[in-house]
């Protein structure tokens, strides 16, 4: 992984994101933006895993519901945000043409 794929990774997730996992991550997985999807989607669904409003009457109320519409609004961007590796798709590619090569009658 070069440092502009690392710096867009850590842009995306977060700098405290562990740059092993990363790594790993990145040999295992075609693109960067995928190495993105995965790791949100698992806080995503680390998130849903625990009750998303918690009361204590008088107390105190903890809700986690923003931090999930967060989670998916971050997802649903990530498809539209240029990632370093992406192949570019107005780039000239290369292009095979058949011609047939015919001799010319020509008389002097």
């Amino acid at each position: 992984m070069n440092p502009a794929v690392l710096a867009w990774l850590l842009a995306q997730l977060g700098p405290t994101t562990d740059q092993t996992d990363l790594a790993a991550r990145y040999a295992r997985l075609p693109t960067a933006r995928e190495v993105a999807r995965e790791v949100l989607s698992e806080r995503r669904a680390r998130l849903l895993a625990e009750p998303l409003r918690l009361t204590v009457d008088g107390v105190v109320t903890i809700d986690q519901s923003n931090n999930l519409q967060g989670f998916e609004r971050q997802l649903a961007a990530l498809a539209e945000t240029p990632a370093p590796d992406d192949q570019p798709t107005d780039a000239p590619g290369i292009e095979l043409v058949a011609a047939p090569l015919v001799q010319t009658h020509r008389t002097r």
